[in-house]
């Protein structure tokens, strides 16, 4: 039996984000073209949390997602999955219609299957809120 190789896959990260350490920012993985998306918060490009609110810190983060799946060719129709965590499930849903407007104004209204989860803490603690997924590229 031979080891046939069938695609590849392309590791993106764009010079606007704040250097990956550990992780890619976005994987392409051709043959299906679906693009990994890594969590993202509210870095800014010197890897500092941005934004004291959680609709301020939603806003850059997907910001930060769809940047990340544009520079590796796709676009927010693409998006085929999204999983939000929050530090704070009760805010999250408070602030539901703030962030709705929040993801249509960035987003559209092609919404992905979404999931949110609340966590105890992100990995920086200034963190309120993180996004990942994966997109679909035709």
């Amino acid at each position: 039996m031979t080891d046939e190789r069938v695609g590849s896959v392309e590791r993106v990260n764009p010079v606007e984000l704040s250097p990956p350490t550990g992780f890619s920012h976005a994987v392409v993985a051709t043959g299906a073209r679906v693009v990994f998306l890594a969590g993202q918060t509210a870095l800014d490009a010197d890897g500092k949390i941005t934004g004291g609110t959680l609709a301020e810190q939603f806003e850059r983060a997907l910001g930060n997602l769809l940047t990340a799946l544009r520079a590796a060719g796709g676009t927010p129709a693409d998006l085929a999955r999204v999983t939000v965590y929050t530090t704070d499930v009760a805010a999250y849903r408070e602030q539901a219609r703030e962030l709705g407007r929040v993801w249509r104004a960035a987003a559209g209204r092609d919404y992905p299957a979404m999931a949110v989860v609340g966590v105890v803490r992100l990995w920086d603690e200034r963190a309120l809120v993180e996004l990942d997924g994966f997109a679909v590229l035709p």
